[in-house]
């Protein structure tokens, strides 16, 4: 059975000009924070800078260390793997199913688990 992952990763991004196939766009290293990948599948182009969708791939224990975005809201759906989320001095579990709503300008950060973690990111407005 395919996991709903690996649909983004395969799928297809509709727009009212183009469709994008999501497996020609390119992994990118996240500039900061090692073993983090992100595949950016709508930017602010796509949405006159309204929002932007982005899967994020962590490796097994990898991190994403402590950050703002100081005018975007970020909304977390959990796709697979287990791991963390630090919000507001609140940890929460991160697991397939939850869903992560953070505010703009609310520091947070994201800790893989040993299988990984593998998630949807939404910003509003649009972080790319």
């Amino acid at each position: 059975m395919t996991s709903l992952f690996d649909c983004f990763c395969d799928g297809k991004v509709v727009c009212a000009d183009r469709d994008l196939a999501a497996c020609d766009l390119p992994w990118n290293p996240h500039p900061i924070f090692p073993g983090v990948a992100l595949k950016h599948l709508v930017t602010g182009r796509d949405t006159d800078g309204s929002f932007s969708l982005h899967l994020v791939r962590l490796d097994p224990g990898m991190a994403i260390g402590a950050h703002t975005h100081a005018t975007s809201w970020e909304l977390h759906q959990i796709l697979e793997g287990r791991g963390s989320c630090r919000l507001g001095g609140r940890e929460t579990a991160y697991e397939p199913g939850v869903g992560g709503v953070l505010p703009a300008g609310q520091e947070h950060s994201i800790q893989a688990g040993p299988e990984g973690l593998r998630l949807l990111a939404v910003f509003a407005p649009a972080l790319l």
